[in-house]
């Protein structure tokens, strides 16, 4: 799932690219009755609202609350995408084309799919990762003429598990895709205090999963959360209230860097993140634990090796030997 760098480095490919540009129209074959999805456009009554609301309205900003990127538009509306386990977002020129397809007992649907147009500035977008296209924004800048105004903002997502739905900007906070996130670990307001005093809110818990509980803080997930662990020399199965003070101020240094180099390096791409462009990003060349099992540790002067464990029902990747669990 993409976690807090490779959101905020398609915010920041978003913000360069979106502002000022007007919504056409928007696509989508997402179909789904689930009463569960009455607020998302996998919903057809739904994604007719949500089109009827979207349509012609001009593109003010893009920002980022935890895991969600928040597109604002006129009319004081804020398109809230998730892009949950594997979507990701696209920027360039599309074609849509209709395919037959064999869907038994000899019958042919009529399928409509997106591909993006044949250009060289294109070429990164038909990357395999990338073609599972689910939802279209289409868009018109209003600066161009002609076939070249025409730009579209594709979702791509092969387990379609992604979220896209619409919200008032006043009603940002309150809303339950978001009332529930804990702070912004990479604002100035996110002290060492605060780290702690968040922390400390499941002290019982077993560290690697408060780090990824969004409630406590918002944005880290698996992979950050492995490496930044492994920074701060903490077993992933260490209790909160038995961490020391001293590791507590290791741990927020390295979750500062951890998170921060992860947005540097564009993101991560051990599995289907791509940025807006198409290209995946360079932070899985960079892992000192995640995935690096049965590897010697990196940190220098350890003679460790890195082991894989389940904890809460998701990998943890650890030193044998700088890790050590004080209380067992």
């Amino acid at each position: 799932m993409p976690e807090l760098p490779e959101v905020q480095t398609t915010v920041d490919g978003l913000k360069r690219v979106l502002p000022y540009l007007f919504i056409k129209d928007v696509w989508t074959d997402l179909n789904t009755k689930d009463k569960r999805q009455s607020s998302s456009v996998k919903n057809p009554k739904y994604f007719e609202i949500f089109k009827t609301e979207v349509r012609g309205k001009r593109i003010f900003n893009v920002t980022r609350r935890g895991k969600n990127i928040l597109i604002e538009i006129e009319g004081g509306k804020i398109i809230l995408i998730h892009m949950k386990m594997t979507g990701h977002l696209l920027f360039g020129t599309y074609i849509k084309q209709e395919l037959k397809v064999e869907s038994g007992k000899s019958k042919v649907e009529i399928k409509e799919v997106w591909l993006p147009a044949p250009t060289e500035k294109n070429k990164a977008l038909s990357d395999p990762f990338n073609r599972f296209i689910h939802f279209v924004f289409i868009l018109k800048d209003p600066k161009e003429i002609g076939a070249k105004a025409i730009k579209h903002l594709a979702f791509s997502d092969m387990r379609k598990f992604g979220k896209i739905t619409l919200i008032d900007k006043n009603e940002l906070e309150k809303t339950i895709h978001l009332m529930h996130l804990g702070p912004e670990p990479l604002d100035s307001s996110f002290t060492k205090q605060k780290m702690m005093t968040q922390l400390l809110k499941k002290e019982n818990g077993k560290i690697k999963q408060v780090l990824m509980d969004q409630s406590v803080i918002s944005g880290i997930g698996n992979i950050y959360s492995d490496e930044m662990l492994w920074l701060a020399g903490i077993h992933p199965e260490e209790k909160v209230k038995h961490i020391p003070l001293p590791k507590f101020f290791l741990l927020y240094d390295a979750l500062k860097e951890v998170l921060s180099k992860g947005i540097d390096f564009g993101g991560d791409s051990m599995s289907d993140y791509r940025n807006i462009d198409g290209k995946p990003g360079k932070f899985q060349h960079h892992h000192n634990a995640y995935r690096k099992t049965g590897k010697q540790c990196g940190k220098p002067g350890c003679t460790g090796v890195i082991l894989r464990k389940q904890v809460g029902g998701r990998s943890a990747h650890y030193c044998s030997v700088h890790q050590k669990l004080i209380n067992t």
